[in-house]
């Protein structure tokens, strides 16, 4: 078949600003190791709404293509294409990907940890006005490098499940290592009401916690929470005192065994201790950025609590996401997470929509009119 030369993208310019609509080119020769998809599907993430926004920004990232949570089927494969188990990936196949990672800096050889890679390959770090210029979900194609994780996925998970593993499950899963796991019976406070809120609340209900308790916003968001497994959800509005009491009262005075921050609040990180109990558990995922947050440090050592930092995640904890997604879809609703799917050109208004907390995860299907 003769490859396309070129993709529609819909392309950030501006921060806040709609997203334009351009064609971008597609390399003419695929690499060793590198695949040419057609997207299927995109799921978008509050990483993507804070980019859009300027609420996270790297220097000289503009023009970006968004969308880091993406399954493609393969039109085109360099020579000895595997994904991450050895497989070939082969034209017709279904894959999703992870972020390409060097294989040469201490991060990937004396730490061994692909998510320390200094030279990680993220989709929001590839601006689009540069070579390989398509590699991110917003776009009728995407160019897979060879250094990307490639994962070939299974029939029984569909692309909208497919993409968000790539990103908000394996991102959840991977806290969750960090933190230990969960023992059957332990009480887990889940903050916030987002996709990996929602996403977490079922994890730790699947490992067997309890109480499990979400807190977040709006009301629409915390039904959502309780369909997938909190035993008791606290809003915004309640104000700490009032979620502090809760949280006791559910745990017999002790707190919460575990805390996972995945709201990134201001303030979210004094809650937490707060909230933990005596040898507790707190994991930082949500919060990003410079801004500094106070912490009672006579606190955490008071109770001599574990404070974890978690970012993301590797091939190994997508891998992980698509078995969970798998073994738990007669458990837990996972449609239940999505928007109905747009377009290209509306892309903008779901951005907007999720930025509003209207939608948890948007759906953007790039050949859609």
């Amino acid at each position: 078949m003769t490859l396309p030369t070129g993709t529609r993208a819909a392309v950030l310019h501006a921060h806040g600003e709609p997203l334009v609509i351009e064609e971008l080119p597609l390399p003419r020769r695929i690499e060793p190791g590198a695949a040419l998809v057609r997207v299927d599907c995109a799921t978008l993430c509050a990483t993507d709404v804070h980019l859009w926004s300027g609420a996270m920004s790297l220097p000289g990232m503009l023009p970006l293509v968004l969308g880091h949570e993406t399954v493609g089927t393969v039109v085109a494969v360099g020579e000895g294409t595997v994904d991450a188990l050895g497989r070939p990936v082969a034209v017709g196949r279904r894959i999703g990907w992870s972020e390409s990672t060097c294989g040469f800096c201490h991060g990937c050889t004396v730490l061994r940890n692909p998510v320390a890679c200094e030279d990680r390959g993220y989709g929001f770090r590839q601006r689009a006005d540069r070579y390989p210029y398509a590699t991110a979900g917003l776009a009728e194609y995407n160019y897979v490098v060879p250094n990307a994780q490639k994962y070939l996925l299974p029939e029984e998970v569909g692309p909208t499940w497919a993409a968000a593993a790539g990103c908000a499950v394996k991102t959840v899963l991977h806290a969750f290592d960090r933190a230990g796991g969960t023992r059957p019976g332990s009480s887990v406070v889940i903050q916030g009401a987002g996709a990996l809120g929602i996403v977490a609340t079922a994890v730790a209900k699947a490992g067997g916690a309890g109480p499990v308790i979400t807190i977040g916003a709006p009301d629409s968001r915390l039904e959502l929470a309780t369909e997938f497994g909190a035993d008791l959800t606290l809003g915004l509005a309640d104000g700490p005192e009032a979620r502090r009491e809760a949280v006791l009262a559910a745990t017999g005075g002790r707190g919460a065994d575990l805390v996972i921050d995945l709201a990134g609040a201001p303030g979210v990180g004094a809650e937490a201790v707060d909230l933990a109990a005596w040898g507790g558990r707190f994991v930082v995922v949500g919060t990003t950025g410079p801004a500094l947050q106070e912490l009672p440090l006579g606190t955490v050592m008071g109770k001599e609590l574990t404070v974890l930092g978690s970012l993301n995640g590797d091939v190994g904890d997508y891998h992980r996401a698509v078995e969970f997604l798998a073994a738990f879809r007669s458990h837990f609703d996972w449609d239940a997470l999505f928007s109905a799917p747009v377009g290209l050109g509306g892309a903008t208004g779901a951005i907007e929509a999720m930025a509003r907390l209207e939608q948890t995860k948007a759906v953007v299907h790039p050949w859609l009119p």
